[in-house]
């Protein structure tokens, strides 16, 4: 027996926590009923559990992989103007692909996608606090004051970002290019701390998630992950946990 919101999770119809919300919508049929409690326990051998009027069967085989993402490429399954998405560079896995976190449309940079509920809810939750890195490189120079308030936390719509790390990493031609370690994943997070101490950011690229690197994985090319990688990040999230 399992809980249905794990169930379903694991069927790759999103993290735990969107799952949930299916299942409080009324969305998600067990044996013919509507179910709405997320403690329900199932038997995925006889139960038929059904969404959208399709029976949910669990994936044969888990994916996990990263994607160097281009700019002018949408972290998004549709996009109502027409623009490219970031599963026009997949090839079609038979498999509800979804991806883990997100970078803004004109950003670049490693992505991890999956069709695996669990580890994608390990590694996007705020409370496993998985770093990232990014390289960004923003118009002038920065004062060591304000590299001071990024390191500190910024105020960004009435909360404290987390303490990040921040060095420069080169200066030339008025742009100034910084290395930057979050600890959380807000909307567009790095471009507003930037705003708020002034600074307009060119370029902006995802380096790193965890102990995952993106090296040399060419832009707009994907690689599965390495089975070490999938251990790495779920024993850094673990990790992280426990501190806490």
């Amino acid at each position: 027996m399992v809980r249905i919101n794990k169930f379903l999770a694991q069927c790759n119809l999103g993290s735990r926590r969107s799952v949930e919300k299916l299942i409080l919508d009324g969305k998600i049929l067990v044996n013919g009923k509507v179910e709405m409690n997320l403690s329900m326990q199932i038997d995925p051998n006889t139960d038929v559990i059904k969404y959208e009027g399709k029976e949910i069967i669990p994936p044969k085989e888990n994916i996990y992989l990263m994607l160097n993402k281009p700019k002018k490429y949408l972290v998004s399954k549709k996009d109502d103007f027409d623009r490219r998405l970031i599963y026009d560079l997949l090839p079609d896995f038979g498999t509800n692909l979804f991806y883990i976190g997100r970078l803004d449309y004109m950003s670049e940079g490693l992505l991890l996608l999956t069709n695996d509920g669990g580890f994608a809810e390990k590694i996007i939750h705020p409370k496993y606090k998985l770093q990232k890195l990014y390289k960004v490189k923003i118009k002038g120079k920065i004062s060591d004051d304000n590299i001071e308030k990024l390191r500190k936390g910024i105020m960004l719509n009435g909360k404290i970002t987390k303490p990040a790390i921040v060095f420069v990493n080169s200066v030339k031609n008025n742009t100034t290019t910084l290395k930057i370690t979050i600890f959380e994943g807000r909307k567009r997070q790095i471009r507003y701390m930037l705003k708020s101490v002034g600074s307009e950011v060119l370029e902006l690229k995802r380096l790193q998630i965890g102990n995952v690197k993106l090296n040399k994985l060419p832009l707009g090319m994907w690689r599965m992950l390495k089975p070490s990688e999938i251990i790495s990040l779920l024993n850094t999230s673990k990790t992280n946990t426990k501190r806490k």
